[in-house]
């Protein structure tokens, strides 16, 4: 079991509120992220969970057990931290076993854990070796692979892959994911990246200036944004914002569209535009306009396409994808 329920969760430094009232429930066996910018509150919330940070006010239950006064290491939870934290003298068994030897856990209980934690990572060729000489995918995988062996009913991750290369940080994400669907474990994952978030998550949870702006699965997230916060920072190249007066819509403050939900044309179309920028990522092409209808427009395309800055072009965006805010920023169903 690994059920989590966070109520009216609040931290403060001084006289700073970083959390402003947490709510949320967390089932057993979720995947769930915790996303948004810097200074979001993410972390401390996650450390809040840990025990590595006192709570304000507000309850933490784990397993229907009230945990805010529970030292860390009673919480049944292990943590795995962007730094990777190895010792650097012990090699990549005894890094792995540390944690179950200073419990107490008997010698063969240690070795069978740590036998089949190596073996879900591919780490068995590196028993043997210290820190220094693991690649930087490698040591994350000893630092996943201390978690399992603890078998806790909570695995807490801190931005894992924010040290890793693009290609390494790729590679593990599906490795987390494999891990996931193998555990059936609950994991509660912190990640400042919204490509994270949208390939790992059961659940998403959206957060902005310590205040929880939405929590939904990834496709929810993108398709249903319940504000202008989540439409921006969900989905990449971000969704395009429109004055709604400028398009004669006087039921709405802003209208928003998505870049791949926009077609373009040379000959016709909804807002006429002039290239100023184009992006060809292979896959997509990512073409920049400016409308004197609308301003900027960002536009993405699948596939290869040839504009060129300066080309004149006709924007039209898809009628059934785009949506609507009111003046305080949310969204109109």
């Amino acid at each position: 079991m690994g059920s989590l329920q966070l109520k009216s969760v609040r931290k403060s430094f001084g006289p700073v509120d970083v959390l402003k009232g947490i709510d949320l429930d967390v089932k057993d066996g979720e995947f769930v992220i915790f996303v948004g910018p810097s200074g979001c509150g993410k972390s401390t919330l996650l450390r809040i969970i840990a025990g590595l940070e006192d709570a304000t006010s507000g309850s933490i239950t784990i397993d229907d057990q009230e945990v805010a006064t529970v030292p860390p290491a009673k919480r049944g939870i292990a943590m795995v931290f962007q730094s990777y934290a190895l010792y650097p003298h012990l090699n990549v068994k005894d890094n792995m076993g540390l944690g179950l030897k200073q419990a107490g856990t008997p010698k063969d209980e240690i070795d069978r854990r740590v036998a089949k934690a190596s073996a879900m990572l591919s780490l068995e060729k590196y028993l043997t070796r210290r820190p220094a000489e693991l690649s930087g995918g490698q040591r994350q995988r000893v630092a996943i692979g201390r978690a399992i062996v603890r078998e806790p009913k909570l695995f807490l991750f801190d931005e894992p892959l924010s040290n890793l290369d693009a290609a390494l940080r790729v590679n593990t994400r599906l490795e987390i994911a494999r891990l996931h669907r193998e555990l059936k474990a609950t994991m509660i994952y912190v990640t400042h990246d919204q490509v994270e978030a949208m390939t790992l998550a059961d659940k998403i949870v959206v957060l902005d200036a310590g205040v929880i702006q939405q929590v939904g699965s990834p496709m929810e997230l993108y398709n249903r944004p319940a504000n202008l916060f989540v439409a921006g920072f969900i989905g990449s190249p971000g969704m395009n914002f429109i004055d709604a007066g400028r398009l004669g819509v006087s039921d709405a403050k802003t209208i928003g569209v998505r870049p791949e939900h926009v077609a373009l044309s040379r000959d016709a179309g909804t807002w006429q535009g002039k290239v100023v920028h184009v992006e060809h990522l292979g896959a997509d092409t990512i073409v920049y306009l400016e409308s004197e209808a609308i301003g900027t427009l960002t536009v993405r395309l699948f596939g290869e396409h040839h504009h060129a800055v300066g080309d004149v072009v006709f924007a039209t965006p898809s009628a059934d994808q785009t949506h609507r805010f009111d003046a305080v920023g949310q969204a109109i169903r």
